[in-house]
């Protein structure tokens, strides 16, 4: 499932193809993804892309008389063409841009999004309750030890609640907590405000790190070019259950917590 660094990374690929640009068109091949797409997206004619963001794992193209709101679920990706093939079975939404590029969304499983809204994108209900950017000031060490007084959640739980902090993925909830020495299964409120501070630190760099290495080499994950991420390379613990740990002391463990696999070192975390 891509996760906030591959959803950066494909924001920063479709960049050079919608920076100053128009869409001329949007052709809406399969009008039922994890919601119907508003009948509005069809009509979007000679549009100025005033601005691509992303929030969370939402991408958020800034129209002249509205926004996108385009999220990839567990399968989606973008891909830009300048002769673009015959659409295939999965390429369900086209857009046409005024220099004769054609940025096409694919999605197998069909759990990604495509909304639209008039109003402040940022206070639509699927974002308005969101979390901090790790990226953001405000998220530290700090605010995740305030907020985090008398939970009884796994701290793993704790820090991939969109609610709390966005963008935390189960693999980089893994690495960091591996990196801060957790345990994944800790509660959230018996972790001291020095071991939060660790762990913010180690979120924001893992996070920085897999953005810059272009996420991780999911299957079936491509950037805005159509090439892997990279970031897999440098898994210390996710899906590496059995192997020796990095300490060279203990091997990896894997456990489930809230449905998720979890990977993590019985003698490095605590």
């Amino acid at each position: 499932m891509p996760e906030l660094p591959e959803v950066e990374t494909t924001r920063r690929g479709l960049l050079p193809l919608t920076d100053g640009k128009r869409i001329r068109s949007i052709t809406v091949r399969q009008p039922q993804l994890r919601w119907p797409v508003p009948a509005a997206v069809k009509a979007i004619s000679h549009e100025p892309v005033l601005a691509l963001e992303r929030r969370a794992k939402w991408l958020i193209w800034r129209l002249q008389s509205g926004s996108l709101l385009w999220h990839l679920g567990m399968s989606g990706s973008f891909r830009g063409w300048h002769d673009a093939p015959q659409p295939g079975p999965h390429d369900h939404v086209d857009v046409q841009i005024d220099n004769g590029h054609l940025i096409r969304y694919t999605d197998p499983r069909r759990f990604g999004a495509l909304l639209w809204t008039t109003d402040d994108p940022l206070a639509h209900p699927r974002l308005a309750g969101l979390g901090p950017e790790p990226f953001d000031p405000a998220f530290d060490g700090d605010y995740l030890w305030r907020l985090a007084r008398g939970r009884r959640a796994p701290i793993k739980s704790f820090v991939m609640d969109g609610r709390v902090v966005v963008g935390v993925g189960n693999i980089y909830a893994c690495e960091a907590l591996f990196e801060a020495g957790i345990h994944p299964a800790r509660a959230a409120g018996r972790i001291s405000r020095a071991r939060y501070r660790v762990l913010a630190e180690a979120i924001v760099r893992i996070l920085g790190q897999a953005i810059e290495l272009g996420g991780t080499s999911l299957r079936d994950f491509t950037v805005g070019d159509g090439t892997p991420g990279y970031f897999g390379q440098s898994l210390k613990v996710y899906g590496r259950g059995g192997e020796a740990c990095p300490c060279g002391r203990q091997t990896i463990r894997r456990v489930v917590i809230g449905q998720r696999s979890t990977f993590y070192c019985v003698r490095c975390q605590r």
